[in-house]
């Protein structure tokens, strides 16, 4: 049976609101693009500390780009609650490594899994270590991510490391063609692939 996590995340918001609670979030971030819809929505109930952490980022001019309209996106949108930034370590090599043997897996499948887990785990654990009350990802706006996958991976590294995790599936309720209308909105550059250098067919010298 498919879970519906748009309706466990309405259930979760409106215990909040009734209780009248403002839980910190620590969210994990893939872009600007995919975190402008998720960050005016999610800021009304939460108090949100974007961590940019995405090593599957490549080249490094890319990844730079990116982390700037990152952290100009949250300089510009105006939210009921203040959104704080930190940015991860940029380690290329970890994703590369985890990625041996996996390179001509197709897109959304084990590779991707890794790097969904690879992400999510390092939110974790700074979630967990800086006392954060949830951790989630923007990810799931996506169409290409698949969410079941990335909810699945959340609530066993809620477990692992005892914080909890914020079930999402943001491209409900037109999560993504919001996202696509923001992003105009804001003048973001807005990306043609995913970040990892097989997942498009960029020069192999950028993984050498």
């Amino acid at each position: 049976m498919k879970i519906n996590y748009q309706l466990q995340l309405d259930e979760i918001i409106n215990e909040l609101t009734s209780n009248n609670e403002v839980p910190t979030l620590l969210l994990h971030s893939c872009c600007a693009p995919c975190s402008s819809y998720v960050l005016l929505y999610l800021s009304q109930y939460f108090k949100i500390t974007v961590f940019f952490y995405n090593p599957n980022v490549m080249p490094d001019i890319e990844y730079k780009r990116r982390l700037k309209e990152q952290i100009k996106l949250i300089k510009t949108v105006t939210t009921k609650y203040p959104i704080d930034f930190i940015e991860g370590n940029y380690e290329p090599k970890v994703f590369l490594e985890l990625s041996k043997g996996l390179e001509k897996e197709k897109e959304g499948s084990t590779r991707c899994f890794k790097c969904y887990q690879m992400r999510l785990e390092e939110t974790a654990k700074l979630a967990n270590k800086d006392g954060y009350d949830y951790f989630a990802t923007t990810l799931t706006v996506s169409p290409y991510k698949k969410a079941d996958k990335i909810n699945e991976i959340g609530k066993i590294l809620e477990n692992k490391y005892n914080i909890k995790y914020l079930v999402s599936d943001f491209k409900k309720k037109n999560g993504y063609k919001e996202s696509i209308r923001l992003s105009k909105e804001y003048n973001l550059y807005r990306q043609h692939y995913c970040g990892c250098p097989f997942s498009h067919s960029i020069n192999e010298e950028l993984v050498k």
